[in-house]
């Protein structure tokens, strides 16, 4: 497979993924009063920053912290979760949170996103797959 091809199917999922990201802090907007992301700037600007910090930094720091993560049961994965929110608040223009119980909103509006994204996508590529036939 050469770099071309890779880079074909890498830009179309990048796309994917942001707009993704950008319908979940649309939801987040939408569903909780202390979210405010105004303008289409914000909104772009806080989903690439989510997406890159999700796929770049979120590893990283699962890795570093696991033992915190399994002593806390999960719990601390919530916090590397909010992180990567805050981080695309903190960097994107016209984008707030306020309080704890936000973020977690948020996060959970996030991932639930991703997932019916996710999980659509699944479909759309299994149905473009061609089907053997065993006779």
């Amino acid at each position: 497979m050469s770099f071309y091809t890779v880079a074909l199917s890498f830009a179309p999922r990048l796309a994917i993924a942001w707009a993704i990201n950008l319908a979940a802090l649309w939801a987040a907007d939408a569903l909780w009063a202390g979210v405010r992301i105004e303008g289409w700037k914000a909104f772009l600007i806080g989903s690439a920053v989510l997406g890159i910090a999700n796929a770049v930094l979120k590893p990283i720091l699962t890795v570093m912290t696991l033992p915190l993560i399994i002593i806390t049961l999960g719990v601390f994965y919530l916090i590397i979760n909010i992180a990567m929110v805050a981080l695309a608040e903190w960097i994107a223009p016209n984008f707030s949170i306020d309080g704890f119980w936000t973020y977690v909103g948020t996060v959970f509006v996030v991932w639930a996103v991703n997932w019916i994204g996710g999980q659509v996508l699944g479909d759309v590529e299994r149905r473009g797959r061609p089907r053997l036939i065993r006779g």
